[in-house]
């Protein structure tokens, strides 16, 4: 699978991993402390091919792609889930850690953006739905996100993210339907 994009990517491992998944170019963050040159770097690769953004699926994950996503708008996104993402010995967490196939349904997920108009979704859809300010609205963001494949955020960020991704309302109901009631069959 040839991927067309160059992909951000925090470090060498993930580097490698992306490689063994697909043939693709990479620039590499190195961290959260990006440098202007790499920036440059990015904003020249958007330009030119298109830039997908997959970092770990964690809190320096998420900062690294805010970095870039607020200094190179358009940037296309690509989420593994936190499990898929784990070392086998449950201690580290990282995209160096996720098989070839997880990365290459991530990739393309990232390229099955939709593309229509789609009924927004509001702030107080999440409200209503104990997404944010509930006893379980972290557990519901983790669910939901990992459903829509948009990775985990905080309620401020979900929000972005389902707007990012244009999640249809419909499909934002079905999915948090089939959430709130696999709670209530536990």
């Amino acid at each position: 699978m040839k991927i067309k994009e160059v992909i951000i990517v925090e470090g060498r491992d993930d580097t490698t991993a992306i490689r063994r998944a697909v043939d693709a170019d990479t620039i590499e963050t190195n961290g959260s402390a990006i440098p202007p040159s790499v920036l440059e770097r990015i904003r020249h690769a958007q330009d030119k091919r298109g830039v997908i953004i997959l970092t770990d699926p964690d809190y320096p994950g998420q900062r690294i792609r805010q970095i870039v996503q607020d200094h190179v708008p358009g940037c296309k996104h690509a989420f593994i889930d936190r499990q898929d993402a784990l070392k086998k010995n449950g201690r580290g967490i990282g995209v160096e850690h996720a098989s070839p196939e997880v990365i290459r349904e991530a990739l393309k997920q990232a390229h099955h953006m939709v593309e229509e108009v789609v009924e927004q979704i509001s702030k107080e859809d999440l409200l209503e739905t104990g997404l944010i300010g509930g006893p379980k609205a972290k557990e519901r963001r983790e669910k939901l996100g990992a459903r829509l494949r948009i990775g985990y955020a905080n309620g401020k960020q979900l929000y972005n993210r389902l707007l990012m991704f244009q999640i249809s309302h419909e499909e934002f109901v079905r999915e948090m339907t089939a959430i709130l009631q696999e709670e209530q069959n536990v």
